[in-house]
């Protein structure tokens, strides 16, 4: 695929399954969210990659963090399966350095650069992906189970399979309808 037809024609897609990207593809995903643009060279970010049985594992986290809101069993039974709607899921974590001259806001933009970058290495290669967020991206239960710092920020979370079906094409949006020039 042609960089530029990746990038004008870059649309999220949820309905993934098997295969999960092969183990050099997912290198190239990962490689490819380590060019992100980093003003600074401080690599503000850390991936935590999760696959066949540890996507159970984080099923359990995200039912942990419901339990800990009191969450109705169907809620906390659908956060312990949300990890399955992927064969692969990929944490993205901006890794934040405090009192530093790169202000935090643009560590945690590097961090979702990534996310971008993986994304479109994983379509590149056949897959197909969605970046979710949701409550358990700023869950402090999932923080402290990820062993993450306090000024640690979870960005995302990368789901990355096989489309199960054609994906849909975006409408294009109206470049003056977001452009000024002066």
């Amino acid at each position: 695929m042609q960089a530029l037809d990746l990038l004008l024609n870059r649309s999220s897609f949820n309905q993934l399954g098997g295969p999960a990207p092969s183990d050099e593809a997912l290198n190239n995903i990962l490689k490819a969210g380590l060019r992100a643009p980093d003003h600074g060279n401080l690599s503000p970010f850390k991936f935590i990659v999760f696959k066949d049985e540890a996507l159970n594992d984080l099923g359990e986290i995200f039912a942990e963090a419901a339990e800990q809101e009191n969450a109705p069993a169907e809620k906390v039974e659908k956060a312990k399966n949300m990890p399955l709607r992927a064969p692969l899921v990929i944490a993205v974590i901006a890794s934040v350095t405090q009192a530093h001259k790169i202000p935090e806001i643009e560590q945690i933009i590097t961090a979702g650069c990534c996310v971008h970058g993986m994304q479109m290495a994983a379509v590149a290669q056949g897959y197909q992906g969605i970046w979710r967020t949701g409550e358990f991206a700023y869950h402090p239960h999932v923080k402290s189970q990820f062993k993450l710092k306090s000024a640690d920020q979870i960005v995302g979370y990368l789901y990355i399979g096989t489309a199960k079906s054609q994906v849909p094409v975006k409408p294009n949006k109206n470049i003056s309808d977001f452009v000024q020039y002066w």
